[in-house]
């Protein structure tokens, strides 16, 4: 199976997303041929995403919906599509502790896919994004990405979710300590930290 893999991070180099796009490697067994949307060639991402089996989008939630980078990738891939109609899974991360919140953001590439004829294949959907990476919960992402893989090389449409298993309680206490620490750093304080919109999810 042809498989295309896309990042659509606006910040795709230095992403969790990419980090989640290597480990998702691992467990791929057939070819795979992996690229940024963020400033890259979209003609020619739009003929290889026509040419592919099947193509995986890998990104973060943002603003509750797709990033702006992806949004104009897939505009720019319907208006450009032919007949050969690849199957599009989904793998995305959000720094919310649940998984849920991404179901919108799934749902949008549903719509697509529905728009245009393709097949909508497989997800993951990964919360506590921006951590659970770097936390010794590392290897459930790993299960959740084998399970991804093999699904997707079996052609089947499997719904799949992760996150830490710890408590909301205690994972609002973390990431409390861990953005009040970000934003002295930067010599924000904690009631301006209150006021900005930080967004979960790279």
């Amino acid at each position: 199976m042809n498989l295309l893999l896309l990042n659509g991070s606006p910040r795709a180099p230095r992403s969790n997303s990419k980090r989640y796009a290597e480990l998702f490697c691992k467990h791929w067994k057939g070819a795979v041929e992996t690229a940024n949307l963020l400033k890259g060639d979209t003609d020619g991402l739009c003929a290889k995403a026509g040419a592919a089996d099947h193509v995986l989008l890998v990104f973060p939630l943002y603003a509750d919906g797709l990033p702006t980078v992806l949004l104009s990738f897939l505009k720019a891939w319907e208006r450009s599509m032919g007949q050969k109609k690849p199957t599009v899974s989904v793998l995305i991360n959000c720094g919310f502790y649940e998984p849920e919140q991404n179901r919108v953001a799934v749902d949008m590439v549903r719509l697509f896919c529905k728009k245009t004829g393709c097949p909508f294949g497989s997800v993951l959907a990964i919360g506590s994004g921006e951590a659970i990476l770097d936390t010794p919960f590392r290897f459930l992402v790993g299960r959740k990405l084998r399970q991804l893989a093999g699904a997707m090389a079996r052609g089947q449409a499997v719904s799949l979710q992760c996150t830490m298993p710890i408590s909301k309680g205690m994972f609002l206490r973390a990431s409390t300590t861990y953005w009040t620490r970000y934003g002295r750093r930067f010599g924000r304080t904690a009631a301006e930290l209150d006021t900005m919109d930080i967004e979960g999810g790279t």
